[in-house]
């Protein structure tokens, strides 16, 4: 399997392209997280990274039925009279994406209907909203009081029918029914109560108002127009209106009376920002959040106070609106940006702070062919917000091995970027831990 690529059956993770064993997945598709998952191989075959050494791989995986649990597996490999057991992180479940990997090499354990993601899948649920199902309540109810209207009278008319002639006399002579057509024909009384069971449903078929429908889907079809042109669901950030993509979300929105959320991602968006910081003691940034920003509009003051920094800085406030926003970094404080850190009081703490924060982590960096710029992708978004953070202040992570990180880090001395390797993970560890 290459990079960005579905897995397209639940796989065992034999080797990776990565030196350090392991390969990174996005499993969006599984359970809604956009934060990567870090998968590890089993050291006995992470030296099989080619074809040839594959075909000469020969070993017996017994595993548990197959089952619907994402994140629990039992299972052992043998090979060469050893047993090595399996677990949920050597496992590359279906529907899950490679990510941060050029390829890896795995072998198949379930497939089809057996796969986890096909265990979970269920009947889609109707899309009908609820105001068309009562709708075809009152559809039914209509119909069925009609079809036993009818019926009633049908068979009370098949009766009568029957009964005009008896004994030779004509009970209701001016219909003539000795010469009458075979809607009236005494003698076919069964058929004349199927016509006039006919005739009855097409004169009384205006009670049931399929109309109503339409005028139903004409509504919808106006609110979601109204919808798409309110100047008050803009959003700005995105430079996008609101978009009604189906007609039955209007009439399902103006029905909700309860609101759940479970977690973090739900309220935040899933997305993070270095905001303001604390080192040694000190203070900095001078950004505010959007609940102080909400807090503010809603007392009509228009003015936001800085109680957490100086009254030095807010005449830099305006200065800082006005640059470039970047994802995941909201940090404005001319102490520390551009380099003016060294300046500050303890430049050797801040210094070590914004280190830790640029290798003290398991983000990727990728490199963009097209703009040379560098991203980075995390298992979550704090701890790329805190690489992005780092890297905006002077101490940018470019590199990462099996052995060691690579930095282009600010030297307080000569004011230039310079290159730091750390060559000893255990003791990079060690500091993160100490710190």
């Amino acid at each position: 399997m290459a990079k960005d690529e579905f897995f397209p059956a639940d796989l065992l993770l034999l080797s990776s392209s990565n030196a350090d064993e392991i390969c990174y997945v996005e499993t969006m598709n599984l359970d809604g997280e956009t934060n990567l998952k870090r998968k590890q191989c089993l050291k006995m075959s992470s030296g099989l990274n080619t074809e040839h050494s594959l075909k000469k791989f020969k070993a017996l995986i017994k595993c548990e039925d197959p089952n619907e649990k994402l994140y629990s597996f039992i299972g052992t490999l043998y090979l060469d009279g050893m047993q090595y057991p399996l677990s949920p992180q050597n496992i590359l479940l279906r529907d899950s994406k490679l990510r941060n990997t050029h390829h890896i090499y795995g072998v198949v354990i379930f497939t089809g209907h057996d796969t986890k993601v096909m265990q979970n899948a269920m009947e889609p649920p109707s899309k009908r909203s609820t105001v068309e199902k009562r709708m075809d309540k009152i559809i039914y109810v209509l119909f069925t009081s009609v079809v036993l209207l009818l019926s009633t009278g049908s068979i009370a008319f098949g009766i009568k029918t029957k009964g005009d002639i008896r004994d030779g006399k004509l009970n209701r002579w001016y219909l003539r029914p000795d010469h009458s057509s075979i809607f009236f024909d005494p003698k076919r009384a069964s058929l004349a109560t199927l016509f006039h069971f006919l005739t009855g449903l097409m004169l009384y078929g205006c009670l049931i108002p399929i109309s109503l429908y339409i005028s139903i889907e004409i509504v919808k079809v106006l609110q979601s127009t109204f919808i798409n042109h309110d100047q008050e669901m803009y959003s700005e950030e995105f430079d996008q209106p609101a978009r009604a993509r189906t007609s039955n979300l209007n009439e399902e929105l103006g029905q909700v009376n309860t609101i759940l959320s479970d977690k973090t991602g739900t309220l935040t968006c899933n997305s993070m920002e270095f905001l303001k910081c604390s080192i040694a003691g000190v203070d900095y940034g001078t950004g505010s959040t959007e609940v102080h920003n909400a807090v503010v509009k809603g007392t009509g003051d228009g003015v936001l106070e800085l109680q957490d920094s100086p009254s030095a800085l807010k005449g830099h406030i305006d200065a800082a609106a006005s640059r470039k926003s970047i994802k995941g970094f909201n940090f404005r404080d001319d102490r520390l940006m551009h380099g003016q850190w060294v300046k500050a009081p303890h430049p050797d703490v801040i210094q070590i702070f914004f280190r830790v924060l640029a290798i003290c982590h398991t983000a990727v960096p990728v490199l963009n062919n097209k703009s040379g710029k560098i991203s980075y992708e995390a298992e979550s978004p704090d701890e790329a917000a805190f690489v992005i953070a780092a890297r905006e202040l002077g101490f940018e992570f470019y590199e990462k091995t099996h052995t060691s990180i690579s930095l282009h880090e600010l030297d307080p001395n000569t004011g230039r970027k310079v290159d730091r390797y750390s060559h000893d993970m255990h003791a990079i560890l060690t500091i993160c831990v100490c710190t």
